[in-house]
């Protein structure tokens, strides 16, 4: 235990983010640099070592996370960087996009404030960049199978990486320019800036992982060419089709995906692009769903100098206190106020879009609303509450649905869906088709980065135990478990 009275003197403090009225002027991560490393050794501390430390089960990848707390606490950065990798690839991604389930889970946020694990985290994997600790490691000795993975997101990331340490030749195709999937083209710069990506796709490259860009299997190359080339083949395309607003009015000019949005910005940061084509400089700008994307659309149209933000949510404002039914160690739904939020804008809840209006060169100008309310169970309009409200430019954050269909992949190869169409698995991650295997949103959904990393990692346990007939990488989650995450 790292100090045994540290719950009880140390009260929980957290990183310290730059002052709104700077950030907003440029595209760098929120948070000060370097500014949690005076306190958190003290908040590593916190740490109980619980006889059952239920922060384990709220993480999707079983972080060891009282045994990194504790070399932390010590200042032993080396050694939490250890314990670290052993469970995540990746700890620069989670411990900057990741919602922490884990803190939910903790048992000291029973009746106090949890322990800042997932700052704890960031910090130790960025002095282990810093003091050169993250090194490639090639395998000892190739297998002679080879594997393709289709797609660089987390979890095609997390699975190439495990296979190639096993001995395999790993392939990665992407359909994008650049590797990284939602990493690189979802996640606006000031979340992650994209060296953090780029240094690990460097380290896995002289791992002899290689990696084919601007290649989109289905379309570029068939499913029957590929199998034929490789010996197994994993599918982490991730869930890529947006949900859809069909009402009058969709099809005006400035009503555009998220991720159509997000990703122009992130080309500007890449050099790429002087400017966006889809800006919301001087617009009043309207943000339809509540999640990380539209969050993430928020704080993006306030670094392009929009004139207003707001952001629709069709369900009821989420309590401040975890909600009776969500008892510790769940994952409560509660209301969280993210960096973009404190940077301005309003939040409204419990409406519904009804229509766009547009002007008369085609282009939105306004957008129709009416409230709505729980009647029955069923979400039902409020008559007399129709109002509309300025929307020069609006993004639709509704979440996505599933894995693209429409480029062949899953028909080339055969694949079966399950109840909810994503690609149905095994507990190997396999799926109907010999060979093929499944990881991340694809098969599991709309989901969190660490369920996409903790996935990619046990579906690369799959492939090698079908390659080789057993397999020393890490035993896997099932594809049926349901941790405390959601």
């Amino acid at each position: 235990m790292a100090d045994p009275k540290g719950f009880l003197s140390t009260e929980r403090e957290v990183a310290q983010a730059r002052p709104v009225d700077s950030r907003v002027k440029d595209w760098n991560e929120v948070y000060v640099p370097g500014s949690l490393l005076p306190i958190i050794s003290k908040q590593a501390g916190r740490c109980m070592d619980c006889g059952v430390p239920f922060c384990h089960s709220g993480c999707p990848l079983g972080n060891l996370i009282p045994e990194w707390n504790d070399y932390a606490y010590r200042e032993d950065w080396a050694a939490a960087s250890e314990r670290l990798h052993a469970t995540n690839n990746f700890p620069e991604f989670t411990g900057r996009l990741c919602p922490a389930p884990c803190e939910s889970a903790c048992v000291l946020g029973i009746n106090r404030p949890a322990v800042t694990i997932k700052n704890v985290e960031v910090t130790i994997i960025d002095k282990a960049w810093e003091a050169g600790t993250v090194t490639p490691q090639p395998p000892e000795r190739l297998s002679g199978k080879t594997v393709a993975v289709i797609g660089s997101g987390p979890a095609g990331l997390a699975a190439a990486q495990q296979l190639t340490r096993a001995g395999h030749t790993v392939a990665v195709f992407e359909r994008a320019d650049r590797i990284g999937g939602l990493l690189r083209y979802g996640i606006p710069e000031f979340k992650m800036e994209k060296r953090h990506l780029n240094r690990r796709v460097e380290q896995m490259r002289a791992e002899g992982t290689k990696f084919r860009t601007e290649v989109e299997i289905g379309r570029d190359i068939d499913a029957a060419a590929l199998r034929k080339r490789y010996d197994a083949v994993v599918i982490a395309a991730g869930a890529t089709t947006a949900r859809d607003l069909p009402v009058p009015g969709r099809e005006l000019n400035g009503v555009h995906q998220a991720m159509e949005y997000l990703p122009l910005a992130n080309k500007v940061q890449e050099g790429d692009l002087t400017a966006a084509p889809i800006s919301a400089a001087g617009k009043h700008v309207v943000v339809i769903g509540g999640g990380d994307t539209g969050a993430d659309c928020v704080g993006t149209a306030h670094r392009q100098g929009a004139a207003s933000v707001t952001q629709l949510e069709i369900m009821p404002r989420p309590g401040e206190e975890r909600p009776a039914h969500q008892p510790w160690p769940t994952f409560p739904m509660t209301y969280k106020v993210t960096s973009a939020h404190e940077e301005g804008g309003e939040r409204v809840y419990s409406v519904s879009t009804t229509h766009f209006e547009g002007d008369e060169d085609g282009n939105v100008a306004w957008l129709h609303l009416i409230e709505v309310e729980f009647v029955d169970g069923k979400l039902t309009p409020k008559p007399g509450t129709e109002k509309r409200i300025p929307a020069q430019l609006v993004t639709l954050a509704m979440g996505f649905t599933g894995t693209d269909q429409e480029n062949g992949l899953v028909r080339q190869f055969g694949l079966d869906l399950d109840a909810r169409g994503n690609i149905a698995r095994d507990a190997e991650y396999a799926t109907n088709a010999p060979g093929v295997f499944v990881a991340g949103d694809a098969g599991r959904g709309q989901s969190l980065i660490v369920w996409a990393i903790a996935e990619g990692r046990a579906a690369a346990r799959g492939v090698d135990r079908y390659l080789t007939g057993e397999s020393t990488l890490p035993y896997p989650i099932r594809p049926t478990d349901r941790s405390l995450a959601v």
